[in-house]
């Protein structure tokens, strides 16, 4: 099901009595979601891709816009009837029901022509459990299960009645680090086999990147960038998305186009043609640093990380908003690296992004 948002609106009147002025959640959103999908909503806390999720499902009604659901004008449509499985944070599981009982709960109240016997919907909520790998555990309640398999039972219950569009708000935050990974994964291969539209919301930019066709990176209420998650990562459109997706962030540092040389300080790290000369914002990726004891970029040894395959290493540079330098190497170049006084390096262009000092929009260059 291809989904359609024209120029949608949702204000929320201010409680401030002193300011008037009505709060933005989402700003003017267009965009369409191809039919099988999987799209990534991401942002940071208050962003208003919550929001963006609830106007979806019909939860809210927009101030103003159009939302289509294939060729169909759901704007007005009310929740029930849009056909919509939606996945909450917090499992949102009925605690005196069975995992079975919860799974079929969404069946029992179909009405007219739609309403199911009580054996299609046993067999549909047995269906919905198998994909999720909960087939085993009907007869257990809530309590007695781990959170992620109640998340698999929220998911179930949002597939057992074969919406056309599929939410997800933050499904995975409740969850530990390698239970994560796991329910990620398991979304994915969900989502695969069903080929069910799905919009996930979440604020982790590796959760989104990992799994989504296509991630939508909103700060503020307004859209910043879509695209595949590697397009994004590789060819940022401002400073926000630069910053916002990434682990390690994105390394920032104040500096200056002069004369066709990039300087971080009074330094020059590289030869440059296309942007004119002013100051200008850094960013380099934690991958783009090549360490040599003559390289043109220096910054003060801070300490080593060992993560295994890779080599994390802290250092200080005075011209840098964040609070260090992190530099991803690979553990074979470890010797080269000092272990006090200055550690330098060659940057890699490909890594290196270059924003205006004001607007912090992208400033396209060319390495010489």
């Amino acid at each position: 099901m291809k989904i359609v948002l024209e120029n949608l609106t949702k204000k929320f009147p201010s409680r401030n009595k002193k300011e008037k002025t009505d709060v933005i959640a989402v700003n003017d959103f267009t965009f369409e979601i191809p039919d099988g999908k999987l799209i990534g909503l991401l942002g940071p806390s208050g962003c208003g891709k919550s929001t963006a999720l609830n106007l979806l499902c019909g939860l809210l009604e927009p101030t103003s816009g159009k939302i289509y659901f294939g060729d169909d004008d759901v704007t007005n449509l009310p929740a029930q009837q849009r056909g919509v499985g939606f996945v909450f944070q917090n499992y949102a599981l009925y605690p005196h029901l069975t995992v079975k009982d919860n799974i079929m709960f969404p069946l029992q109240n179909l009405k007219g022509d739609k309403k199911l016997t009580k054996d299609e919907m046993q067999k549909r909520a047995l269906e919905a459990a198998k994909l999720v790998q909960i087939d085993g555990l009907m007869e257990r309640k809530p309590s007695e299960l781990s959170g992620g398999q109640q998340q698999r039972v929220a998911i179930a219950r949002a597939l057992v009645k074969m919406p056309r569009v599929l939410l997800m708000d933050e499904p995975l935050s409740n969850l530990d680090a390698r239970l994560r990974l796991q329910t990620r994964e398991e979304i994915r291969r969900i989502q695969s086999e069903t080929k069910i539209t799905t919009v996930f919301v979440t604020h982790d930019q590796e959760e989104a990147m990992s799994i989504s066709d296509l991630i939508i990176v909103m700060d503020a209420g307004t859209i910043q960038q879509i695209g595949s998650p590697q397009d994004v990562y590789d060819d940022p459109v401002n400073l926000f998305v630069a910053k916002f997706l990434g682990t390690p962030p994105i390394n920032v540092f104040e500096g200056e186009v002069r004369g066709g040389k990039l300087y971080i300080g009074n330094e020059d790290i590289m030869d440059i043609s296309g942007p004119s000369d002013g100051k200008v914002h850094v960013a380099i990726r934690p991958e783009g640093f090549d360490p040599d004891e003559k390289g043109r970029f220096s910054c003060h040894m801070g300490r080593v990380e060992v993560m295994g395959r890779d080599i994390s290493v802290v250092c200080f540079n005075d011209n840098c908003e964040n609070e260090n330098v992190r530099a991803i190497i690979s553990g074979e170049n470890l010797p080269e690296v000092p272990k006090t006084g200055d550690v330098r390096f060659n940057v890699k262009p490909n890594k290196v992004f270059i924003f205006e000092h004001e607007t912090k929009t992208r400033i396209p260059f060319d390495a010489v």
